[in-house]
């Protein structure tokens, strides 16, 4: 099979529901958004980081196919629609209490940092609030629906990156920096 089809060159692209959309839908730049986060989450992995971190990565990797899938099917009823339930937010509650347990607690804004890993982890936690922006647009859409626990694994997905990147500074024996304020 041919990696490319040439259906796009028109400038649409299809979803699951056997409906073809601008490429510049509100509907493809989430699941786009959720792509690239998931590519952003691959180059955090190949930098090295810790066998628990990595092993939380590649599950978050996985989900985040669902979370595409479920992005890309726009029939509230279709197969994939609402593939993402509050199982996935509860395994991200859990990873951050785990790595919660083992920081000292936040009393401060801190500055995005430290080790390349951590730091890796920060940027993909923006891609994960602008993917969650993104989605939220999405549902506010006349005639388009985003199932509530979508926007939710998103929201908890972002929470649990800014927690690991601080787990990974901890680590490292990286201090957070803390914000100087104004």
């Amino acid at each position: 099979m041919k990696i490319y089809t040439k259906t796009g060159d028109d400038g649409l692209t299809g979803l699951l529901a056997n409906r073809r959309v601008p490429k510049d839908d509100a509907r493809i730049e989430a699941y786009g958004t959720v792509d690239e986060l998931n590519a952003l989450l691959g180059l955090v992995r190949s930098g090295g980081v810790d066998s628990a971190a990595d092993a939380l990565l590649t599950s978050i990797q996985n989900q985040l196919f669902v979370v595409g899938s479920a992005l890309a099917d726009p029939v509230t009823d279709g197969p994939f629609h609402n593939l993402v339930t509050p199982l996935h937010s509860k395994g991200l509650e859990v990873a951050i209490d785990t790595m919660e347990a083992e920081l000292e607690p936040l009393t401060r804004f801190i500055l995005p940092g430290g080790t390349q890993e951590a730091s890796r982890v920060h940027l993909a936690r923006t891609v994960a609030r602008r993917a969650e922006r993104q989605v939220v647009h999405l549902a506010r859409q006349p005639g388009e629906h985003v199932p509530p626990d979508l926007i939710i694994y998103l929201n908890r997905l972002s929470d649990l990156l800014f927690v690991l990147a601080r787990a990974l500074n901890h680590r490292a024996g990286v201090a957070d920096v803390p914000w100087s304020g104004v």
